[in-house]
């Protein structure tokens, strides 16, 4: 049985097996993606085990919470889909403070300057258009024009954290804020479900605009799916898989040489492989994607993000109409 079937099976009031040198790792990444990365690890330091736990942020979140009920050892690493969750746990107390010394190679928007979480790749979100759609848009403004309406599709931040913190970073933006919101919804813009079922529209032609993650459109473009991604001229919101260690970890030096190999030149290297554009200055992007230095990345507010959170949903379901 694998480290990940055996993991997913053990009840929680169970912990893991741990000893010296053993590594407990809770991972959001795609199961292809955790398994490169713990073996990349592990080839760079032979003398460390590491057993990991995969599943969606949402639900590792809620493992924790009910594992430190039942009195169970926390994991020592979290690598997991956004910074405002763990914003969120920094605030509680329940990350460490580590400066790493590859904190160096980042923009210091990309980590926290206390040294909770450190991003490990950019996901950009963008306007992915069928090849077939009749205009081109350049900007986020565009999508909210006449020539649009009923044709975008987006997702639902109720359902996506890459679309909450999209909404986050769009309505604190001057030129946009929540009258931007207002005109999506007023020219019927479709929003629902997550990045996938927007991609899937587009691609169908279904839609022809959505508002999407750039590696799912780029992907998809160079195996000749007829769709192209446009990065917009106000500039792109991201989530960033950032990654963490727990404040209690049992394996704390180990989880610090996990951070410190996740941030390096060869943990960068693998998120290009992977197919993601790295986090890390100086190293190159995927093929087919833009070059780090080109993007112009919108201002982000972890903390903000976080206080705003609920308030931002409610204000979503009133404008959209949804729940």
């Amino acid at each position: 049985m694998s480290r990940l079937a055996l993991a997913m099976v053990l009840p929680l009031a169970l912990p893991f097996a741990a000893s010296a040198g053993t590594l407990k790792l809770y991972t959001s990444q795609p199961n292809e993606d955790a398994q490169k990365t713990v073996d990349a690890f592990q080839a760079a330091h032979p003398d460390v085990t590491v057993e990991w736990v995969r599943d969606g942020t949402t639900q590792l979140m809620a493992r924790m919470a009910a594992e430190t009920e039942a009195g169970v050892p926390t994991p020592d690493i979290l690598l997991i889909a956004d910074t405002v969750t763990l914003e969120g746990m920094a605030q509680e107390g329940q990350l460490a403070a580590y400066q790493s010394p590859e904190a160096e190679n980042y923009d210091p928007a990309l980590y926290s300057d206390q040294g909770y979480y450190y991003s490990t790749k950019l996901i950009t979100t963008g306007i992915v258009y069928h090849t077939g759609a009749g205009a081109v848009p350049s900007s986020w403004a565009d999508l909210a024009g006449a020539d649009y309406k009923g044709m975008v599709a987006m997702p639902s931040p109720l359902y996506s954290g890459a679309a909450l913190i999209h909404l986050a970073t769009l309505t604190t933006n001057d030129d946009l804020g929540w009258d931007y919101y207002q005109a999506l919804a007023d020219n019927d813009t479709r929003a629902e479900g997550g990045n996938g079922a927007v991609f899937k529209a587009v691609a169908s032609g279904e839609k022809p605009y959505g508002v999407l993650v750039d590696y799912m459109a780029l992907r998809a473009r160079a195996e000749g799916s007829p769709v192209e991604f446009v990065f917009p001229d106000e500039g792109l919101t991201y989530v960033t898989e950032p990654v963490a260690i727990m404040a209690d970890a049992p394996n704390r030096a180990d989880a610090e040489k996990f951070v410190d190999f996740v941030l390096s030149e060869a943990g960068q290297e693998l998120v290009v492989e992977m197919g993601y554009i790295p986090a890390r200055n100086g190293v190159d992007s995927p093929e087919g994607f833009p070059a780090r230095d080109s993007l112009k990345l919108m201002e982000f507010d972890a903390a903000r993000t976080l206080a705003d959170t609920e308030a931002n949903k409610t204000r979503f379901s009133e404008v959209f109409g949804v729940q």
